[in-house]
């Protein structure tokens, strides 16, 4: 039997937009992730992070904190 185990990591996208930090849905560790772009939780295209989602922090993108 194999289980999944899903975490929201802090992905990371360009500063010209208005919120910069957003959630990502892993469903593999952080050290699995390769560097390649993800899907953030609110559709924006990020790299991720290996830092946990924190939807208080600065600059937090209000949609992905409306989804956790």
């Amino acid at each position: 039997m194999t289980t999944t185990t899903t975490t929201l990591l802090t992905g990371l996208c360009r500063p010209t937009t208005c919120a910069t930090v957003h959630a990502v849905e892993a469903h593999r560790s952080s050290d699995e992730l390769d560097g390649g772009p993800e899907l953030a939780l609110c559709g924006a295209v990020v790299s991720v992070a290996d830092t946990p989602w924190t939807p208080t922090a600065p600059g937090a993108c209000p949609a992905c904190a409306c989804t956790c």
